[in-house]
């Protein structure tokens, strides 16, 4: 199956400078897990769920599509990383107590990904898809970001991207409901940081490619006016959107 890579090339940044989903989210499905055997992380990217999930679980399988964002993870013991499409993970069946999917099940076709969720899940299993809204800093400063992401970029955001935007309002998961809290993702930046995650966009890579000019100079004076000395410490918030259910 073919699938489209947008962040292999900058798979060691995408570690750096990408936000850390919250703990208290892991805990939460943890807690919903009758046993803590096996977790399938899928679409792991550069890992950091699956480390998560490798203190609550014997054994975590950690599957991506990109072979760099793999050789980019954490690796640890009793997390096993290789490379897969969601859709065909080459896992046992009714071997997986909890599966998790952070900010990549609008890559998936989710007709068959839920058909491989039903194979390798033991009955009871949790599935959590998860993926987080635009940032917001200050008024001000989000609305120059939002020329970068809205004016500039608009043209270079892939149309999976749309579907983030609408909170993953098109995902129903074809299983039995679990009600799920508010979570949201909270980091102290100062400026450095903040372009380095803008730069971690799919989009920002692709103007680059094509441009040869990074779009973020576009920008960065005006940023740079509302935000002050670049050495400030902000606080930057990620909304988390999240949709889990039992499989039985």
């Amino acid at each position: 199956m073919n699938f489209k890579d947008y962040f292999s090339t900058q798979s060691v940044d995408y570690k750096k400078f990408r936000p850390e989903y919250p703990q208290e989210l892991i805990e939460f499905l943890v807690a919903k897990c009758g046993k803590h055997e096996v977790a399938w992380d899928c679409a792991t990217g550069n890992g950091q769920v699956a480390v998560k999930l490798s203190s609550y679980f014997k054994t975590v399988f950690a599957t991506d599509a990109s072979a760099q964002q793999i050789a980019a993870a954490t690796h640890l013991d009793n997390v096993n990383y290789y490379v897969a499409a969601a859709e065909h993970s080459n896992l046992a069946d009714e071997s997986i107590d909890l599966i998790t999917v952070a900010q990549a099940a609008h890559w998936f076709n989710l007709e068959l990904f839920y058909k491989e969720v039903q194979r390798v899940a033991k009955p009871g299993a949790v599935l959590a898809v998860w993926g987080y809204a635009n940032h917001s800093i200050s008024v001000d400063i989000d609305a120059v970001v939002l020329k970068l992401y809205k004016d500039i970029l608009h043209d270079y955001w892939p149309k999976e991207r749309f579907l983030v935007e609408q909170g993953y309002n098109h995902i129903v998961l074809p299983f039995k409901p679990i009600e799920a809290p508010y979570f949201s993702i909270v980091k102290q930046i100062n400026l450095h940081e903040l372009i380095e995650y803008l730069n971690t966009w799919s989009a920002t890579q692709l103007y680059i490619q094509k441009n040869n000019n990074n779009p973020i100079s576009l920008i960065y004076e005006e940023l740079l006016n509302v935000w002050g000395n670049a050495e400030n410490i902000k606080e930057i918030k990620w909304p988390v959107f999240l949709k889990t259910a039992y499989i039985i």
